[in-house]
């Protein structure tokens, strides 16, 4: 099957590439949207205890969506194609990042950002400063789960017409052709691997030496 598959590859390059191209560009684009709005949003809940409170219990709700019950929820709403694609997958990031974001900055030792108040730094200075750096590695693995939850849930915006690797798993799916759900499957599989070892040791880079595992 492998061999099958690798030979459609060659009979089709465009089209391979082209799908594996829509993919990256999909899961880059929604990890990015959703890094873009979590951080902030945790670091300003991570302030108001209720507030972080409200913001992790409706992320872990968030959690628990199903990926083809987002796409299926926001095709309505949107339609078909790339936009409500990556909509969807951008949503589906953000849990993990607001998660982690707002858990981390909270866990900064008060008497850490106690003594940057006390030399006069503002607020704004003791996040970008102090509690940010300090709380990097934590917010890290959440952007590292939900990078691979997206380029995971990629594959399915195929059902909602948002291309990429999807499109061959689906097509082979359809007419039980098992070598064209491989060309999807095993690089879409290949991606969120790689992916995970990527970010992990970007992850394992902002980790002071003395908390590595």
């Amino acid at each position: 099957m492998l061999i099958e598959a690798w030979q459609f590859i060659l009979a089709h390059p465009d089209r391979f590439f082209a799908a594996l191209l829509r993919h990256v560009e999909l899961s880059a684009a929604a990890l990015v949207i959703a890094i873009a709005l979590a951080v902030p949003a945790g670091i300003a809940f991570a302030a108001k205890p209720r507030a972080a409170l409200a913001a992790i219990t409706l992320a872990n709700a968030g959690r628990t969506l199903p990926s083809l019950a987002v796409l299926a929820l926001v095709m309505p709403v949107l339609g078909t194609g790339f936009a409500p694609s990556l909509f969807a997958l951008a949503l589906l990031a953000l849990p993990p990042i607001l998660i982690n974001t707002c858990t981390a900055i909270r866990q900064v030792d008060p008497d850490i950002v106690d003594a940057a108040r006390g030399m006069g730094m503002s607020r704004a200075e003791i996040v970008k400063g102090v509690e940010v750096p300090i709380a990097s590695p934590v917010i890290f693995a959440g952007i590292r789960t939900a990078a691979v939850q997206v380029v995971s849930g990629a594959v399915l915006a195929a059902y909602i017409g948002g291309g990429g690797l999807g499109d061959f798993i689906t097509a082979g799916i359809a007419m039980m052709a098992l070598p064209q759900l491989f060309v999807g499957a095993v690089p879409a599989t290949l991606l969120s691997i790689g992916t995970d070892q990527l970010f992990g040791r970007l992850q394992k880079s902002m980790t002071p030496k003395g908390l590595r595992a």
